[in-house]
């Protein structure tokens, strides 16, 4: 039940499958129970299935594994094996399948009739007989699978007895099959399988079990039995190639037996039975020995097969022990027989040779040894050969190509060898007989193509015509049949293209089969095998230079040109066309032959009548299939044209190529004619005609000269039809094309381009120059470079009617240039303009260029541009036309320069002045229309002439200033040549300016007047940029004449240019000036004088000064006596009281610049200067209102006083009374003002270059004369003086001088006293001056100088009572002295302390009434007093290091200083300002300098005491004053707090609120500081 179910769900397959497994794993001989348990009901379930009845494949397979087990391999009826060798046998399977047919039944009858020990091999027996027999008996369809099942059965491998046994069951039936008769068809097929299965178990014993193989060796020998009759035996050449299927396999059994026995007798100990056997195979399959030598012949030649038709793989050893085989039968042979296989019926020779050609060397010796065993047959055709290789053997055997070689050497002999005729005739009849071999159609072919190897070397028309039949033969093939084509065919067909050569060329013109087989190899374009190239190919690789040259007959050539160019025209094969380009590439062929190929067909003519177009036309509508089937003769193949154009680009080797000239312009026409534009895009086409005819111009004029008449006729070159072919075309590149052929033919035929030369340039500038790419920058670079060089050689001769005729031409052409720059690419521009005037020539045209560029901008450029982006545009063209002017030479520049100048000289001063039109012509002759002109003034408005001129002036200054034009000029070698060209260039521009000058003043009242002085002053400019570059030599004798000239102008530009000059060079020679006598020029223009001309000539006179001032700074210091006159000049000059002031300033600068030059040789000069000078600073009013005058006087006495300090003191007093005087007016100008650092510097050299004996007294006096002179203010400046004076004394001069300063400041001290009833402020900054200077004498005085001049001091404050008013300057000196002296003070103040405390106490208005000082301002100096009093003392305290402030001294002090915090003396600011900024802090330090308990309690307690004043403001004084004594006391101050609080506590309830809060601040402040809380105390 349980199968049933599994039987309903799994794949009979697959249960056919399993049980068939159960079998594989099956051991019967260690577990019987397998069969009881398991075997048994496996065959029952397997019988059973219906799917083997339906499936004969699987039934197939299930009889083959199960077979092993039916064999009988125990006689024991009761071990498994026989068991299970019944129960198959008696099941239904034997009777399902075929091959078991009869089997239970022959069992049973051996089992019955054996006895049990003979029983197993009975019964195997009888196994053998009933399958052989059921096998052949059987359908003969299924005969080959079951042969093929039973060989796989056979060939596992297992180490079961079963197994074995089955094994030598199957071989034995196989063999049995071999051996009926009956089989015919099928015989062959099987007996190869069953010698391939015997073979391999043959070797297999062989090589594992030796002892094993001579009793199984007899089993394939039943083969050798074979008897079969075979139509092929009887052939000259066994030919595997075109044998039937039964020959072929007959030859590989053949082969086998052949290879299993010889490898078999060779070694081994059953050597001898296979030799037996070997002897067995010759007797029954190759009794003949005509038959044997054949069979051998396929052995020796066999591995050369590529197709392998036998299915059979000879091997290099096989190969050669057939050929020492063949050796030994050879030499065993009669002579008779030898001369038999000589013959050339016999393949023995043949295959020899081939052998010779092996890569193995021992094959090749072997092959050699058959050779000579042959070599004595002296009649043979071979024998020449023969003899020749024997010579040769080492050879040969070193080296498997050496054979063609000598082929090669031996047939060579038949044409440089002078050999006897007979000898001749059989070397040529050998190698005939070889090449019959060849093309004999029985010879295999793959024995041709080995043949043909030995035979490389061997050329000529002999050999070629008799291989002329098999390349028939085989192209036929190839067009009808080409899936048959064996792959030694294909290579056999290539060798024979490959004899296609130079040496059999002739054959061609000779043989028309030839030709026409050459010609369908050509054709041949077929592929048959991818790794072999088509025959195409390989025939177009044959065509070079020697063998097409060799082609003698010019119609063969063309007919191979033909073929070529049709090929290419249809070939789809990209290799095909990449060839037939290198094969054109590398013959030499004639122009002639391209003509014809080129050539179209004539043109029809055209119908003379409507009607006769009528009629046309419905002929070409009723017949249009005639155009179709007539494409050649209605229709011209342009592609084809296109094609030969293109191989004709890269042709080199071009026999007489002018004759393609007359062709190609016919075909140029063709394409410019409107039908061939309407048919297709000809400029292709038109582009590779003008290269073509460019390249043909290159081979004739590789130098681009002229070419004879008697080679190329001008007339046959149509250069109007190129020049129309630019003019129809859009095409760019067409264009390029047609410009550099214009360009060649320009050097070959310069006339004829002569005549259109303006038609090209105005297309190129129309269209090419627009464009931006490489190519067609070259192509403008190269049409340049070769029409125009062209145009400049047909001036020289007689081609053209004048030089002025081509100049003309020429500025036609730069000005198509110039008028297309606006549309050229930037970055194109200038290397196109460059080229071109490089080509015209720079010296020549460069002008021309520059002018036609002004003019554009001035004409068209200025128009399109809107006005905020003029002048971006002006200098982006400046800029680019510098750049192109630097393309040239210094000289090509100057020169152009020089032209430009001549030609705006040239030019007419207004348009309505134009009178003479040859006034205008820029050469000699009159251009006839406005495009030979540059600057048509006719044309032009007024406005753009004027433009024009102004233009050109500013570019030309711009040039010769711009970094790479003075490049240029240091770079340059030619320095003589440099100068010379300055010089002319110099004059050019001096020339122009007086023709510029004269316009100026022949136009000041009109509106151009403002135009002209400009474009003077532009060219002015312009003279300064040539002056720059000017070498001295040459610019010193010009600026000498132009300061000569009559023009007031003229005159102030050279003086211009000489000081540029002068202020840009550092070294000069100095001679020069000399020589030239500048400086007496220049003074005479200082001196000169004319009412007419006052202004110009102020202006002039001034330049001259700068000049003089100039000169004298470069070259006085070296050579100073020249400029001693320009000194008195310019004395002369400041002493006049008429003269200008801006002359008198610039004769002031003169001054000092001459001054600081001469040094001592203006000493004789000063009593005419000083006075004049001191003069010139006296007139306030003319000072004031000029500034520059005003800074020319101070620098003209500056330099004096600087030069000649020692010289000075006749003049010492003046000098000090004018410069405390400028010191005023100089304060308007500000400190930072040049003036202001003048005056500056003047006061130091006054003050530090004179000696005190000679200041001093000047000073004193100064100081006596000034204040009635100039009033108080002058003080100031003359103790800045004093002060800086001092500070720079010696110690041993301030000694000696001491009592004079004393007296001078006891003096001077009086000031304040003097001024008593002055402002107070203007008094104290005064007397700040002098205490300053006081303090700079006493910084500098010993302990022992000072103490005696502090106390006449102190001495001179109290000498007059009346004089109350210098104790105030007392109290301010010592305040100022103890700021200084710091520390040091204390050593002199002792003296100080009760005169200070009693002027404390007589000005507190607390304790008197009395005024202090008898005047109106008491209050005032009172205030002043006290503040200086106390400030005193406070640097007194502060600075106390030695214990200044005694007990005494500090009881003295202490009541005066407290009580000053009653004293409200100047009112309540100024109490207020008192108080807080100076007295508490005074009384703060004194607290601190005290340094003693005991003081601070009474200074506490009367600070204490003034809280208790009835006013408020005193007692919000005593209360900052308590915090801050607190402050500076710190944790001190806590000894005085106790009796502090009281008086603070009252404080807390004051009745000014005021007060309370400072109370409070006063506390909380307290509390900070001591670091306690004072709170609970109150």
């Amino acid at each position: 039940t349980m199968v049933q179910t599994f039987r309903k769900q799994v794949n009979p397959e697959v249960i056919v499958s399993s049980l068939l497994n159960i079998f594989q794993k099956a051991d019967l001989s260690k577990d019987g129970k397998w069969y009881v348990c398991v075997l048994e009901r496996a065959v029952k379930i397997l019988v059973k299935e219906k799917i083997l009845k339906e499936k004969k494949e699987l039934l197939d397979a299930t009889v083959m594994q199960l077979l092993p087990f039916m064999t009988i391999t125990n006689a024991n009826s009761k071990s498994s094996d026989w068991k299970m060798a019944v129960c198959l046998s008696e099941s239904d399977l034997c009777s399902l399948h075929p091959l078991l047919k009869g089997w239970p039944e022959a069992l049973e009858e051996a089992i019955k009739s054996t006895e049990s020990a003979e029983l197993v091999g009975v019964a195997n027996e009888k196994m053998i007989l009933l399958l052989s027999g059921n096998l052949t008996s059987g359908d003969p369809l299924l005969l080959l699978q079951m042969v093929d099942d039973l060989i796989l059965v056979a060939e596992t491998e297992s180490d079961s007895v079963g197994q074995k046994v089955t094994t030598h069951i199957i071989g034995s039936v196989l063999v049995q099959c071999c051996c009926n008769t009956q089989m015919k068809e099928n015989y062959f097929p099987v007996a190869i399988r069953v010698f391939r299965f015997l073979d391999k178990k043959i070797k297999n014993l062989r090589t594992y079990e030796p002892e094993e193989v001579r009793c199984n060796s007899g089993v394939p020998m039943h083969l050798l039995c074979l008897n079969y009759s075979l139509c092929f035996l009887e052939e000259s050449w066994w030919n595997p190639e075109s044998l039937n299927q039964s020959s072929q396999d007959y030859l590989h059994l053949l082969l086998g037996l052949f290879d299993l026995l010889v490898s078999g007798a060779s070694e081994g100990s059953d050597a001898l039975q296979y030799r037996a056997l070997m002897n067995l195979l010759f007797k029954v399959h190759l009794k003949d020995s005509e038959v044997l030598f054949k069979f051998l012949s396929i052995l020796w030649t066999y591995s050369y097969n590529l197709s392998n038709q036998l299915n059979y793989e000879v091997s290099a050893m096989l190969q050669t022990q057939a050929l020492y085989i063949g050796y030994a039968l050879l030499e065993s042979q009669t002579n008779q027989k030898k001369k038999k296989l000589l013959s050339p019926s016999s393949p023995v020779v043949i295959s020899l040779l081939i052998n010779l050609g092996s890569p193995v060397s021992e094959v090749r010796r072997a092959a050699l040894n058959c050779l000579h065993s042959l070599r004595g047959i002296k009649d043979s055709l071979f024998h020449p050969v023969l003899h020749h290789l024997e010579e040769k053997t080492e050879e040969i055997v070193s080296d498997p190509t050496y054979i063609a070689q000598i082929m090669g050497t031996l047939f060579e002999e038949l044409e440089t060898q002078p050999k006897q005729k007979s000898q001749k005739k059989k070397l040529l009849e050998a190698l005939e007989n070889i090449l019959d071999c060849v093309q004999n159609p029985i010879f295999p072919s793959y024995i041709a193509r080995n043949l043909l190897k030995i035979l490389h070397e061997i050329h000529g028309e002999m050999v070629l015509s008799h291989l002329l039949p098999v390349l028939d033969r085989l192209l036929e093939k190839v067009s009808k049949k080409p899936e048959e084509m064996l792959k030694d065919e294909v290579i056999l067909l290539h060798l024979i293209l490959g004899k296609f050569n130079e040496y059999s060329a002739t054959l061609l013109c000779k043989n028309q089969q030839s030709l026409d087989l050459f010609i369908k190899s050509l054709h041949a374009d077929k592929k048959i095998y991818e790794e072999i190239p088509a025959f195409q190919i390989t025939a177009l690789g044959q065509i070079t230079k020697p063998f097409f040259a060799a082609v003698s007959d010019g119609m063969v050539q063309q007919k191979l040109l033909k073929v070529l160019f049709d090929l290419l025209l249809n070939c789809k094969n990209p290799l095909c066309a990449q060839t037939i380009s290198s094969v054109f590439k590398g013959v030499s062929v004639c122009a002639e032959q391209i003509v014809r190929e080129l050539e179209p067909p004539k043109k029809t003519k055209s119908p003379a009548t409507v009607q006769q177009t009528r009629r046309e036309k419905m002929q070409q509508q009723r017949k249009p299939q005639d155009a179709e089937l007539a494409p050649e003769t209605n229709h011209f193949s342009w592609q084809r044209v296109m094609l030969i154009l293109e191989l004709l680009q890269h042709k080199k080797k071009l026999r007489r190529p002018q004759a393609l000239v007359p062709a190609l312009f016919n075909l140029l026409s063709r394409c410019l004619e409107p039908m061939a534009s309407e048919e297709e895009n000809m400029e292709y086409t038109k582009q590779l005609i003008l290269s073509c005819l460019l390249n043909i111009c290159q081979k004739l004029s590789s130098d681009g000269s002229k070419v004879p008449a008697v080679i190329l006729d001008k007339e046959k070159f149509n250069v109007e039809l190129i020049v129309q072919c630019i003019r129809i075309s859009k095409m760019p590149q067409t264009h390029h094309h047609a410009l550099l052929l214009l360009g060649a033919v320009a050097g070959m035929f310069p006339d004829k381009v002569l005549h259109n030369i303006m038609p090209i340039f105005t297309f190129m500038g129309a269209n090419v120059l627009r464009l931006d790419d490489t190519y067609t920058f070259q192509v403008i670079n190269k049409t340049v470079q070769m029409v125009i060089p062209a145009l400049i050689q047909a001036e020289d001769s007689d081609l053209s009617e004048s030089s002025g005729g081509v100049e003309e031409v020429v500025i036609k052409i730069i000005r198509v240039f110039v008028d297309a720059l606006p549309h050229v690419p930037e970055h194109r521009r200038l290397p196109i303009l460059s080229q071109l005037i490089t080509t015209v020539g720079g010296d020549k045209f460069l002008w021309v260029l520059l002018v036609l560029l002004f003019e554009q901008y001035v004409t068209k450029t200025v128009t399109a541009t809107s006005s905020t982006d003029k002048d971006a545009v002006l200098e982006a063209d400046t800029e680019f036309w510098i750049s192109i002017c630097c393309e040239f030479n210094v000289r090509s520049q100057f020169q152009s320069v020089m032209k430009i100048i001549q030609y705006l000289t040239e030019l007419p001063e207004n348009k309505e002045e134009v009178v003479d039109a040859l006034s205008l012509a820029v050469f000699k002759t009159k251009p006839k229309n406005q495009d030979g002109q540059l600057f048509n003034v006719e044309s032009h408005s007024d406005k753009q002439l004027r433009h024009f001129k102004f233009l050109s002036v500013s570019f030309m200054s711009q040039l010769l200033s711009s970094q790479s034009f003075v490049k240029k000029i240091v770079e340059y070698e030619g320095r003589e040549e440099l100068q010379e060209l300055e010089q002319r260039l110099l004059e050019e521009v001096l020339h122009y300016i007086n023709t510029v000058a004269s316009s100026v003043e022949g136009n000041v009242d009109k509106p151009t007047a403002k135009f002209w002085r400009v474009l003077l002053s532009k060219c002015y400019d312009m003279l300064d940029k040539v002056n720059a570059l000017l070498p001295t030599e040459t610019f010193i004798p010009v600026i000498g004449g132009l300061m000569m000239n009559q023009l007031p102008s003229v005159r102030r530009k050279a003086m211009d240019l000489l000081n540029n000059k002068v202020q840009q060079r550092t070294k000069w020679q100095k001679s020069q000036v000399r020589q030239r006598e500048l400086v007496p020029e220049l003074i005479a223009i200082v001196k000169c004088r004319r009412k007419e001309e006052e202004e110009e000539q102020a202006i002039n006179r001034q330049t001259a000064l700068f000049s003089l001032k100039l000169l004298c700074k470069g070259f006085g210091t070296e050579n100073p006596a020249p400029f001693v006159p320009v000194l008195k000049t310019a004395i002369d000059l400041i002493s006049s009281e008429k003269e200008e002031k801006n002359v008198m300033g610039s004769a002031l600068l003169c001054i000092a610049e001459v001054t600081c030059t001469l040094k001592a040789q203006a000493i004789p000069q000063l009593p005419r200067l000083m006075p004049a000078l001191l003069k010139t600073l006296k007139n306030k009013k003319e000072l004031v209102s000029n500034e520059i005058y005003l800074l020319s006087a101070i620098t003209a006495l500056l330099k004096v006083a600087e030069t000649l300090p020692h010289f000075l003191s006749p003049y010492l007093l003046e000098c000090l009374l004018q410069v405390v005087r400028l010191e005023k007016i100089v304060a308007e100008f500000g400190p930072s003002s040049q003036i202001s650092v003048r005056v500056s510097t003047l006061k130091t050299i006054l003050a530090t270059r004179l000696a005190p004996r000679i200041l001093l007294p000047a000073v004193t006096k100064c100081y006596k004369a000034s204040r009635p002179k100039f009033g108080s203010n002058c003080l100031g400046p003359l103790m800045n003086i004093l002060k800086e004076h001092i500070a720079g004394m010696e110690k041993e001069h301030l000694i000696s001088h001491q009592p004079e300063l004393t007296a001078f400041f006891m003096k001077v001290l009086d000031f304040r006293t003097e001024h008593a009833e002055d402002d107070l402020e203007e008094v104290g900054k005064i007397e700040a001056y002098i205490i300053d200077c006081l303090i700079s004498m006493v910084m500098k005085l010993s302990e022992a100088s000072f103490r005696p001049l502090f106390f006449k001091l102190f001495d001179w404050s109290k000498t007059e009572a009346t004089l109350r008013d210098r104790l105030l300057t007392f109290h301010r000196i010592a305040d100022c002295i103890a700021d200084k002296l710091k520390g040091l003070f204390t050593l002199f103040a002792g003296h100080l302390v009760k005169p200070f405390a009693e002027t404390l106490n007589q000005v507190n208005i607390s304790k008197t009434d009395e005024a202090f000082f008898d005047s109106d301002n008491n209050t005032e100096k009172s205030c002043l007093l006290l503040q200086f009093t106390v400030d005193c003392l406070h640097k007194l305290f502060l600075f106390d290091t030695q214990k200044f402030l005694s007990k005494e001294r500090a009881e003295t002090l202490m009541q005066p200083l407290v009580d000053q915090l009653e004293n409200v003396l100047g009112g309540d600011e100024k109490f207020q300002e008192r108080v807080t900024a100076h007295l508490i802090p005074c009384i703060a330090q004194f607290s601190v300098a005290m340094a003693d308990d005991s003081l601070w309690k009474p200074l506490n307690y009367q600070i204490l005491l003034k809280t208790r004043h009835n006013s408020p403001k005193v007692r919000f004084a005593a209360l900052l004053a308590l915090i801050e004594v607190a402050q500076k006391l710190k944790e001190n101050y806590l000894v005085l707090l106790p009796e502090s609080i009281p008086f603070l506590a009252e404080l807390m309830e004051d009745e000014c609120e005021e007060v309370e809060q400072q109370c409070q601040k006063t506390i909380q402040q307290l509390e900070v500081i001591l670091g306690e809380p004072l709170q609970s105390y109150f």
